[in-house]
């Protein structure tokens, strides 16, 4: 049984060596060159793609989106549900890692890498999302790529204009080239010491009103 086992994972190793050696495969790497690191290197880096992700960027950059924020979400055949597009819900996970990004470049303008990780372990004054909603405006389905943009926004009662504030959001596939889903989530400022939303003051408040467009 284990000899038979061997030798079907050294014929299963020969043959993706032979597609890595001929030059009709999709996966030939040509002699004296290395192939990407990882499977969504290798889907960024085709012609086709980089045009979208250009197309996206820009798409973001005109309307004022936070180029700082930018997050390539790569879809995987599990994101996929019984309807065969991906489940509404897996997008809720795709803008709260654009929302990490985002939060992280806060803390690297704040205080370089030290103050990102005291925001992201909530140490201190830092941020908390209180709520989130989402439009789902095209169905997706795997292979894509989704950029997901985000940009802050001033909330709009005076009440609580010092201790939250709006963050909207957009997903763009680059199969489509169009946006496939939004969101908007209302952001309070917290601190994890005290356990409480507070004012930050305007040292921390800068540069999240420095982006907002």
């Amino acid at each position: 049984m284990l000899k038979r086992t061997i030798i079907r994972h050294l014929r299963s190793y020969s043959s993706i060596r032979a597609a890595f050696r001929d030059p009709t495969s999709p996966f030939h790497i040509p002699e004296g060159s290395q192939g990407p690191a990882s499977p969504s290197d290798e889907q960024s880096s085709t012609p086709a793609l980089s045009t979208a992700a250009k197309e996206g960027r820009i798409y973001f950059e005109d309307r004022g989106f936070d180029s700082a924020s930018f997050w390539e979400q790569p879809i995987v055949w599990g994101d996929h549900d019984a309807f065969q597009h991906v489940n509404n819900v897996k997008y809720v996970r795709f803008f709260e890692s654009g929302r990490i990004h985002w939060i992280s470049s806060i803390g690297h303008e704040l205080g370089g890498p030290a103050r990102s990780d005291a925001f992201l372990r909530a140490q201190g004054i830092s941020f908390i999302l209180k709520s989130i909603a989402v439009n789902f405006r095209r169905p997706v389905r795997y292979p894509d790529t989704l950029l997901i943009a985000h940009k802050p926004a001033p909330e709009s009662d005076p009440k609580r204009a010092r201790t939250q504030f709006l963050l909207h959001a957009c997903a763009f596939s680059y199969t489509q080239r169009a946006i496939v889903a939004d969101s908007t989530s209302v952001i309070t400022w917290y601190d994890y010491d005290k356990q409480a939303r507070c004012d930050p003051g305007d040292d921390l408040w800068t540069p999240v009103l420095a982006r907002m467009k």
